[in-house]
């Protein structure tokens, strides 16, 4: 259902109402009685009823993908944080074979 913002002319007061789209629009401020009252033009919202609807429904896009759950409240600085064990050194080559030299006595 959307929610709309509502804004008297007159007075100023300002007020969001939840309504369905077919309701018809809101004329009488609440605060002093004038039909001034009027909606606003702001970014949509909508509240979700019912059964089946999670807050982290549609959250993060790749949540739902890989199964992991992501929270928002994650401190943002973890990517410069080093790392908790200490870096591995890479393996050591192995030494060439020595090549053999030919003898001078054969």
């Amino acid at each position: 259902m959307p929610i709309y913002a509502y804004r008297c002319a007159a007075c100023g007061h300002a007020r969001d109402v939840l309504q369905k789209i077919s309701d018809p629009l809101l004329t009488v401020c609440p605060a002093c009685g004038a039909e001034a009252f009027q909606k606003q033009v702001t970014a949509a919202g909508f509240q979700l009823k019912g059964s089946g609807w999670y807050v982290t429904d549609f959250r993060g896009g790749d949540s739902a993908k890989t199964g992991s759950t992501k929270t928002e409240s994650a401190p943002a600085d973890t990517a410069a944080k080093p790392a908790d064990k200490p870096a591995e050194a890479p393996a050591a080559a192995p030494a060439p074979a020595p090549t053999p030299t030919p003898s001078a006595g054969s």
